[in-house]
Parts: structure tokens; sequence; C-alpha cells
């Protein structure tokens, strides 16, 4: 055996005693067990260093940055649906809603949108503009512009995108004001309400309308805008709509009261009647319509002439009463309360019934009233009764009336006299003479006796 064979089986410690060239690097371990092959530890038989994309390793193909993701895709016409405003009929659709699409990375966005009026749109328009002499000229037909949420889910009310201007035909349309708030960090919004731009307008169908969009961009939320041609109504017009769905049956809320007066009929402190204002909560007056919300479960009416016109300057639809939402659609005349108010039973000064077990009613009068009732009835009647007066003689007049009977009068006593029993302008001595028995007349007094005395 060869000097390096021998050298290849001795163990690494022993090598040290052999020369440099007779060692040569051993490629297997000596302490390894039968069938086992050996391989570096850096790298296995059969396998190749690890890649981050091997299939581009490969085949050949030069490796590039991943992807940017995609920004989420905006429908062009997302399917949402505006609530529908009381005080506007819906004449038709000018632009459907269309999505507030942002086209590059910075929170500032702009789009623009178009719509046309056809012939007749223009027309109607055009014919219903208000020219009267001290009134702000206005449209009773008119071009809204609205902004919500796109939320399939339910109808949307109004709401305006963060930071919005509105330009109509490249002239700057006003928008509600910004409602201030206290809330740190928190970007004050505008009211939830239509905007018109009838005014801005080209009431031409062959001339194409503009509406450029400006606002800010929340990624967390997306928004949406829809133009509608719309008829405004007043207050009047909607309480004459109310009336002529006609009148809750008496009979309903008779059996509200009898429920809610034997609720506690058991307890140990039962409610034997309810207390309830025929003053309208909003003008602090008798009703004239009461009303209230189907969604409502108190009795207490509120008159819906004063709540119309109250939400006609500001849309809030909450009642006056529990200030939970009262939609229109949900108003209804209470015949009840209307039956009560036109009862020759109500007293003119009463504005308070109290109701019983059985859904009858009373009127309610509280004690100090009727104290001073009781008083104003007894002065009356004391008032009507004769009066006998004596008085001392200074001067003596007989009337010359020849329907009279002669009647005497102290002079020096007639100014004081007539000053308790009349509040006439007094003009001179000698008229107030003359005019005594007329006055006491008026008051209801049927005679005074004066009786003479002499030293």
């Amino acid at each position: 055996m060869s000097q390096q064979a021998q050298a290849k089986d001795l163990p690494p410690a022993h090598q040290a005693s052999i020369p440099h060239s007779a060692v040569t690097q051993r490629t297997t371990s000596i302490y390894q067990t039968p069938g086992y092959t050996h391989v570096t530890p850096q790298q296995r038989a059969g396998s190749t260093i690890y890649q981050p994309y091997p299939y581009a390793a490969q085949k050949g193909i030069p490796l590039t940055a991943p992807m940017p993701v995609a920004p989420p895709q905006y429908p062009v016409h997302p399917d949402v649906k505006f609530k529908r405003l009381p005080f506007y009929d819906l004449l038709g659709e000018l632009m459907k809603p269309s999505s507030l699409t942002p086209n590059h990375n910075t929170r500032q966005q702009e789009q623009t949108f178009v719509f046309h009026l056809t012939p007749q749109q223009a027309t109607d328009i055009a014919s219903s503009r208000d020219c009267r002499q001290g009134v702000k000229m206005d449209y009773v037909v008119q071009v809204q512009l609205r902004f919500c949420l796109q939320e399939t889910s339910c109808e949307q009310e109004d709401n305006f995108p963060p930071n919005c201007t509105v330009k109509v035909n490249n002239k700057l349309c006003g928008l509600p004001n910004l409602v201030p708030t206290n809330k740190p960090g928190v970007e004050p919004k505008r009211p939830p309400r239509p905007v018109n731009i009838s005014q801005l307008v080209k009431l031409s169908p062959t001339v194409a309308n503009t509406v450029t969009v400006s606002w800010a961009a929340d990624y967390g939320r997306r928004y949406a805008i829809g133009i509608y041609l719309v008829r405004k109504l007043t207050s009047s017009e909607l309480l004459q709509r109310m009336k002529s769905k006609g009148v809750k049956h008496s009979d309903y809320t008779r059996g509200l009261i009898k429920e809610k007066l034997c609720e506690d009929a058991d307890s140990e402190i039962a409610t034997t009647s309810l207390r309830v204002s025929l003053a309208c909560p909003l003008g602090k007056m008798r009703m004239s319509t009461p009303c209230r919300a189907s969604t409502c479960y108190h009795l207490q009416c509120f008159d819906a002439s004063l709540f119309l016109q109250m939400n006609e300057r500001k849309a809030t639809w909450h009642c006056p009463v529990c200030d939970k939402p009262a939609l229109y659609d949900n108003l209804t005349i209470d015949g009840y309360f209307q039956e009560v108010l036109s009862s020759n039973k109500l007293l003119p000064d009463v504005n308070e019934i109290q109701l019983l077990q059985d859904g009858s009613w009373e009127n309610l009068v509280l004690k100090k009233e009727k104290d001073c009732k009781d008083k104003h009835e007894a002065n009356t009647s004391h008032s009507k009764k004769d009066i006998d007066v004596t008085l001392e003689i200074d001067s003596i007049y007989v009337s010359s009336r020849q329907d009279e009977e002669s009647l005497i009068y102290p002079f020096s006593k007639c100014k004081i006299l007539l000053r308790q029993l009349t509040s006439s302008t007094h003009q001179n001595s000698d008229n107030i003479i003359n005019h005594v028995y007329e006055s006491l007349e008026s008051k209801s007094v049927r005679a005074i006796f004066v009786q003479r005395s002499y030293e």
C-alpha cells in the first residue's frame, strides 16, 4: 500500500506527521455508515440553489419588482336610490346617479358631468319662473343636484363629499353653509339638502350643461351625484294632500287611551286618568289640525300646519313631542282630538283635557283658574244687583229727559262716583252729570236711591 493511501485512512490528528504533499483531501467520512452518501452541508445532492422566483430563473426571464395593487373599480352608474323629499315632486331624471371617481393619487379630485334638457323640460322650467315684485326670482319647476353615499342597502339621504365645490357651466354654485363642530379633528359638514341649480342652467335643448365637482377623496367612502327635474311644493299643498288621505278614526285613539290606562290596573298605584294638552308644542296655542306620526306611541298631538311650515323652512322631520323621526308619509290626522276641538263641551278658555279609563274626556280646569273664574262670576252677579247709595247733597240736578224719573245727584261727589263705576273720558263737570245715569245703566246697575240729609 502506498504512503498516500495509508495517509488517507489515518485520522486527521495523525496526518499532521505525514508530509503535506502525501495527504489528499478526504471526500468521505471514516465514520459514515454503509449506504450513506456524503454531501456538503451547503448543498444537497440533486438540488439547486434557492431562488426567490424559481420559474423566472429557470426560463431565463429577468426578475422585476412586484406589480402595484390596482385601484378599486368604481361603477359608472351605481345602483343607489335617493330618499324622496316631501316638498318636491319628481318630474324626471336628467342624469342617473353617477360615481365620483378619483383619477389621480392626490387628495383633491375633480370630475365633470354633462346633461341635456328636452324641449318640453326647458319650456316647463322657463314658464314656471316666479317674477312677482318684491319676491326673489325663483322657479317652481327646478333642476335639482343631489349627492349621496354609494350604499345600495337602503335609500340614501343627501350627503356632500368633503371640501366640495360645484361649478355649473363654469359658474360657481352656492351650497348649504358648513355647520361648525366642536369635535377636534372633525371636518365641518354641510346640512343634508338638495341644491337648486336652475338659475345657472342653460334652458335650451341644443346646448349641453356641464357640472364640475371638486372634492377631497375619502378612500373609506364613495360618493355619487344625481341631477333631477322636480316641482317645488308648499306647506299648504302638503296639508291639503294630508287631509285628502283621510282622518284616523276616533275609535283607534279611544282604544289607545283604554290600553294605556288599563296597563297598571293590577298594580298598587294605578293610573286612572291622563292629562293631554290641546295647545300645540310648537306654537303654544290651540291646535286646528291635530296630528301625530304613526311611529309615535304617545297620545299628545301637534298642529299639522305649524309642523309643515317649520319643516318647509328647515327640514328636520322630528316629532316635537318625543323628538323621534316623524316623516311626512307617516303623519295622520287624529279623529279623536279633532272631535274634542269641535265639541261644544270644550270650554273656550281650557287648553287641557283629562282622558278617562272609558275613553271619554273632561275639561281640566286648574284650581287657581277655577278660583279666579268663581270670583269673576261673583263680581258679575253682584254688579247686577240694585245699589243703594247715601250721599250728602251739595247741589241738585234734575234730568230734563221726559222718559226718566227725576234723579238727584250730588255735584261734588259725581266725579268720585263716576271713577268707581265707569272708565268714560271726563270732559267737564256738566257732561259728567249728564252722563252719570247712562254710565251706571251700562254697568247693569238698575237703580240709585239718593237720600237727602238736612242740617
